[in-house]
């Protein structure tokens, strides 16, 4: 098996609730008395991404629709539709509000935080999507279905195959007693080499070696899990660790900032057991309930993951945008995976990319 030494070189990492605009489905509702609105230009992902932090105020949510490469802002009146074509985006009116929606997140949270459950909201939909997985039956998932009747219209509710875990493995990477998991971002603070990781990842291991069994490297020095799932690493010596994301093709992606991810949003994630994989962001602001605890404000998306995997990074070109979690599924079969928020780990800490 193929060991990415750590020393100089890559950065891994992925996961969860980057602040970007909540998701909220999308239902087009006409207006007889709307002048045509022009044609929004289309956009790259990464300007789909700076638009969408400029259109949070008076929005139900955004998407980035990658194929007509357009970004569409959700409102519940005609002024903010004014407002956001103004600024270059598809404007679409809206069932719930917001606020609406994350009432019913709250309700799922008091009564239904059931152990092998997640939702997020889906700005494609207009709902909260809740995802209950194999181990939920019985009691369990009559009292999460009459939770979700109960908010009508506001829920979906799906079924997943697989099983909430968190990707942890023993197997290649970065290393410790009994656990292994994917190094993530390198940062700086203080002046200082560290680099981040999974929060359930520091939780397990304090010291860190490059290769199964090797000397240290580095070791723990915070870490949160559940609630969050981030965790920070300071490295054993003063070697500047510049930021980049294995690509494992014998190149690497330089990565220079960290920013909230948008709903549509094509992203790549590179991890320790099952490399580079891409896929697309499906739902912000997600919670999932890992048997070991809740974790909130993830990132949820159709990008497989595997044990070991853990920490990797989560990113779109030169931008990191999450840690690596958990999810349910495989690289095989597909299924999807959750992601810390790297901007909110980085205030989290006081750090910054290296």
């Amino acid at each position: 098996m193929k060991h990415r030494r750590i020393p100089n070189r890559r950065a891994v990492v992925a996961g969860a609730g980057a602040l970007a605009l909540a998701a909220t489905a999308t239902v087009t509702l006409a207006n007889a008395n709307a002048a045509p609105a022009p044609e929004p230009a289309e956009l790259t992902s990464a300007a789909a991404t700076a638009l969408a932090s400029q259109l949070k105020t008076g929005t139900a949510g955004a998407f980035y629709d990658a194929k007509a490469r357009k970004l569409v802002v959700n409102v519940v009146s005609e002024a903010a539709a004014k407002a956001v074509r103004a600024k270059g985006a598809e404007a679409r009116l809206v069932r719930h509000t917001l606020a609406q929606l994350d009432t019913a997140r709250q309700t799922l949270k008091t009564k239904a935080t059931i152990p092998g459950t997640s939702w997020g909201i889906d700005p494609q939909r207009n709902k909260v999507v809740v995802t209950a997985d194999r181990t939920v039956k019985g009691a369990r998932l009559d009292r999460l279905t009459k939770v979700a009747e109960a908010l009508g219209d506001k829920v979906e509710l799906r079924h997943s195959k697989g099983e909430f875990k968190p990707f942890i493995g023993g197997g290649d990477a970065i290393w410790g007693s009994g656990a292994r998991c994917s190094l993530g971002f390198n940062v700086v603070k203080d002046g200082q080499p560290y680099f981040l990781t999974a929060g359930h990842c520091g939780n397990d291991v304090k010291s860190w070696s490059d290769k199964q069994g090797g000397s240290e490297i580095a070791t723990t020095e915070a870490s949160t899990f559940p609630g969050h799932d981030y965790s920070l690493v300071k490295y054993t010596g003063s070697t500047e660790h510049p930021s980049e994301v294995d690509l494992y093709n014998g190149s690497t992606q330089k990565i220079t900032k960290a920013a909230e991810a948008t709903v549509g949003e094509k992203v790549q994630r590179s991890g320790s057991t099952t490399q580079v994989h891409d896929g697309t962001v499906k739902a912000l602001n997600a919670s999932v309930n890992y048997q070991e605890g809740t974790v909130d404000g993830l990132i949820q998306t159709d990008v497989c993951a595997e044990p070991g995997d853990s920490g990797g990074a989560l990113f779109d070109g030169e931008t990191a945008l999450g840690l690596t979690s958990g999810g349910s599924g495989d690289c095989s079969a597909g299924g999807e995976t959750f992601f810390q928020p790297v901007p909110q780990a980085l205030e989290a800490y006081g750090a910054q990319l290296g």
